[in-house]
């Protein structure tokens, strides 16, 4: 059976912006989905400790008085994430998440921050991890494609329903569907091997990556985009301290 019509996690988080090293947890979800087994969903509410800028409430609609009043405490949500992932990924389920760099980095540093025990520690390294990103198998697949790559954009090139965007449920659940629709329109794509699979976007990520930069190059901007994927390493300044 290919992997796509097995067990698969489903991941996303909603956040106080988009720098990993430094933003918050607001909201996040998981959704263990298909394997002819029934959904089974978890979804958590953060109270991040830091102002959540207006721009970011905007997008996922949550304010920061509303995450003061409702969230949980982040170390035991972090804890419950964490561990649920782990669980799955030494079950051979892979986490599925759209933009997996962001998602799984970002839960990293918010572990490292709190005191819990990071995602890649509780797998064995990055050995352990098992991952499908279908912005990645996307910009692979069709990367000639004009226009955005954002989610929502995806979605409606595979014909995707994402009926509440920026939803972390919605949009986990969105993303579990866009890698299942790729595998049933890619033959290669399905009958990959999942540990071979997440080594090939290891490889065309980075590739993407320096895409982009020779892109922005050609604009004139010295930006640069971030090759590792999908957990970036700890800077070496934190390292060093």
């Amino acid at each position: 059976m290919s992997w796509h019509a097995r067990r698969l996690a489903a991941f996303d988080i909603e956040t106080t912006g988009v720098d990993p090293e430094s933003d918050r947890i607001v909201t996040a979800a998981i959704s263990l989905v298909g394997g002819g087994r029934p959904t089974e969903s978890h979804a958590w509410l953060v109270n991040p400790g830091v102002e959540i800028p207006a721009g970011a409430s905007a997008v996922h609609g949550i304010s920061t008085e509303h995450a003061r009043t409702h969230g949980g405490c982040p170390p035991d949500a972090v804890e419950a994430i964490t561990a649920l992932l782990a669980g799955q990924l030494r079950a051979g389920v892979p986490v599925i998440a759209f933009n997996a760099r962001f998602d799984l980095t970002t839960l990293d540093r918010e572990a490292r921050r709190h005191g819990v025990c990071p995602l890649v520690d509780r797998v064995g390294g990055a050995a352990g991890m098992l991952v499908v990103d279908p912005h990645v198998l996307d910009k692979h697949y069709d990367r000639y494609r004009k226009g955005k790559r954002t989610l929502g954009a995806v979605c409606e090139t595979y014909r995707v329903p994402l009926t509440d965007a920026h939803a972390a449920d919605a949009d986990a659940l969105a993303a579990a569907r866009v890698a299942y629709r790729l595998a049933q329109r890619l033959p290669e794509l399905a009958a990959t091997d999942l540990r071979m699979l997440h080594h090939q976007q290891v490889a065309w990520a980075a590739e993407q990556a320096a895409s982009l930069e020779d892109h922005f190059r050609g604009l004139g901007r010295d930006e640069r985009i971030e090759r590792a994927w999908p957990v970036v390493p700890e800077p070496v300044a934190v390292l060093a301290a």
